[in-house]
């Protein structure tokens, strides 16, 4: 059996939730949070190791509340997203709070990941389709030799990852008939709109998407060659920080995206029709709680989730 790994990046405690530890929220009727769902669905999926990435102060609140449990179930390995985890010749910037970045949260695991691996946000759900199909490719199709990169991503329908109480970020594609990216741009501010969603872009010019659009919601299929490109680009990454500059992140999509346009990576685009969702503002978990509610009632999922839960 291949080894691959379910890599969650928790380190982000969400400004726009209102101040609490919103990946810790349960969402589920026998407190299970969002982060249970894509376990179990990974590890159903055939996935056989998951490696948390969070930060060192909030290790004992993550632990406690599920990392403690997962561990009774699956082999677990930790990462920890500091500011200060910096190559040589580099220190923090004076003052700056905010992460550097999934690219960087990525990086901060390095040590702990030396398989095929699916990388995803914590705080979002993203149904079980996904999960089978990038196992599948990573399993046998994937060639972590290749050059240019072999990378694969779960491509959601944006119309399946809107939320009703606020606008979201979402990676909109471009994806060619073979279902190759050819590109990925950033688009801020994103909700429906007469049919349509709008959203902004890094200039904050408005624009126009379609619901029916692929987008990425940051699940991405990789292999532990690629941990090499992301420590070799981080460097170059701080370098273009201009002085005063405390908001600019390593992020993930970018640094596929210019590796898509310089030839260097390939990406295969697994569409999957899974509606997502996630507690990105506070309002947001009655919804959340409700959608987990009605896939027991369908029989997805059964409550407790994991046996031995109580």
């Amino acid at each position: 059996m291949k080894e691959t790994s379910l890599v969650i990046m928790a380190a982000g405690i969400g400004s726009r939730f209102g101040g609490g530890i919103k990946q810790l929220e349960p969402v589920g009727p026998s407190g299970e949070i969002i982060m249970d769902y894509s376990i179990h669905d990974a590890l159903e999926a055939g996935f056989n190791k998951i490696v948390f990435i969070i930060r060192k102060d909030l290790e004992e609140d993550f632990k406690e509340i599920i990392g403690k449990r997962i561990e009774k179930i699956a082999p677990v390995a930790y990462a920890y997203q500091e500011l200060d985890d910096l190559p040589d010749g580099f220190c923090k910037p004076e003052g700056r709070t905010k992460p550097w970045g999934t690219g960087q949260a990525i990086l901060c695991a390095r040590d702990v990941i030396g398989e095929p691996f699916v990388v995803i946000n914590a705080d979002d759900y993203y149904g079980k389709e996904g999960f089978v199909k990038i196992h599948e490719y990573l399993v046998h199709e994937m060639d972590g030799a290749a050059k240019p990169y072999d990378i694969c991503m779960g491509g959601f329908i944006l119309g399946n990852t809107l939320s009703e109480n606020g606008g979201v970020t979402r990676g909109v594609c471009q994806v060619d008939e073979n279902g190759i990216l050819k590109e990925v741009t950033e688009t801020y501010e994103i909700k429906r709109h007469a049919g349509e969603a709008e959203g902004r872009n890094e200039a904050g010019e408005p624009v126009t998407v379609p619901l029916a659009q692929n987008v990425s919601m940051n699940m991405w299929g990789l292999s532990p060659e690629f941990l090499m490109e992301l420590e070799k680009g981080f460097p170059e990454f701080l370098k273009t920080l201009k002085p005063g500059d405390m908001k600019s992140e390593y992020l993930l999509p970018k640094i596929i995206d210019r590796l898509v346009q310089s030839g260097q990576a390939r990406v295969r685009v697994l569409e999957t029709k899974d509606k997502w969702f996630g507690v990105t503002y506070k309002e947001d978990k009655p919804a959340v709680a409700a959608a987990i509610q009605k896939l027991i009632s369908e029989g997805v999922y059964k409550t407790p989730l994991f046996d031995g839960d109580h």
